[in-house]
């Protein structure tokens, strides 16, 4: 029996270590839904895939971002070529929505220019590891070795790992009723979680004090050579403990052993960006690239998910 292409390409993912953890089946049906996402090809003459780009696609005519994913575009053997892309801009399906955050390796995008699309510059933060942490610690800024030490001698805080899912979950709500924004799925995270505990590709950090009282959390996931920081959790009424940054440093520090770069996974927004940026990270520019009117999707997403 002849493959689908995304069948195909869920094989392809059990034997290529290079396709980034966000473009990895086993994430994509925790974040999308098996449903909801399917896979363009590029094959040589023998078959064999050189290049892939996976689509999530919530509803008909809307090509989007899934929650806890920060980029997803194109995966190719070596950077993506022109005429790579111009492949993938033909296969697109017709949509009245197209918004998608490529991967930091991309970085040719004017076949999408050609046929309409639009493209705003963001940034990401990017840090190697290194198997010697006194080196790590010296590349902190001051604030945040001051911050850690806090944490540590005045709030007696002690990182310890796998905390529990809906513990972490809890902690991880806070931060939106905080902002009075409303969080994203938390039953999405609780999937990607799960399955990545389930593959020993992630874990949950936590800061406890001693009393037993969790301050903060960071989940981590990982694959192939990179660590992603994908969510994080702080009890509001220790927000000054200094437990979420020396948690996310303990986080650091364990995945140098499984990983060579630490993916702060981006913000726009200041005062994040400064704080990763304090950690050593360095500043690392992606494509959005989109087209079409934008609040389609977040309609249909309202409509439809009910988020």
């Amino acid at each position: 029996m002849k493959l689908t292409d995304k069948e195909k390409y869920m094989r392809l993912c059990q034997d290529e270590p290079s396709i980034p953890l966000y473009l990895q089946d086993w994430w994509l049906n925790c974040v999308c839904g098996a449903p909801f996402w399917d896979v363009l090809l590029y094959e040589n003459d023998k078959g064999a895939i050189l290049a892939a780009m996976p689509v999530y696609t919530p509803c008909k005519g809307v090509i989007s971002m899934p929650p806890f994913t920060q980029s997803m575009g194109i995966w190719c053997e070596a950077c993506p070529k022109q005429a790579i892309t111009a492949y993938f801009v033909r296969q697109l399906p017709p949509t009245k929505s197209f918004f998608v955050n490529f991967l930091s390796s991309f970085t040719d995008w004017q076949p999408f220019y050609w046929e309409g699309y639009k493209q705003t510059t963001r940034y990401n933060y990017i840090m190697p590891l290194m198997t010697s942490h006194e080196f790590m610690w010296k590349n902190l800024s001051e604030n945040i070795r001051r911050n850690i030490q806090k944490a540590h001698k005045k709030f007696n805080i002690t990182i310890q790992k796998n905390v529990p899912v809906d513990a972490f979950l809890q902690l991880n709500a806070m931060v939106y009723a905080r902002q009075k924004k409303k969080a994203p799925a938390l039953s999405v995270l609780k999937t990607v979680i799960e399955q990545a505990l389930k593959r020993e590709q992630g874990a949950i950090w936590g800061a406890y004090d001693a009393g037993n009282k969790l301050h903060a959390a960071v989940f981590c996931a990982w694959q192939s050579e990179r660590a992603y920081y994908i969510a994080a959790g702080v009890d509001t009424q220790f927000r000054n403990s200094g437990a979420q940054t020396a948690v996310l440093w303990q986080v650091i520090q364990d995945v140098s052993g499984q990983a060579k770069t630490f993916d702060f996974c981006g913000s726009m927004i200041p005062g994040i960006a400064h704080f990763f940026q304090q950690f050593g990270a360095t500043q690392t520019p992606y494509f959005t690239i989109s087209k079409g009117t934008l609040d389609v999707w977040l309609r249909l997403k309202r409509k439809f998910l009910k988020i």
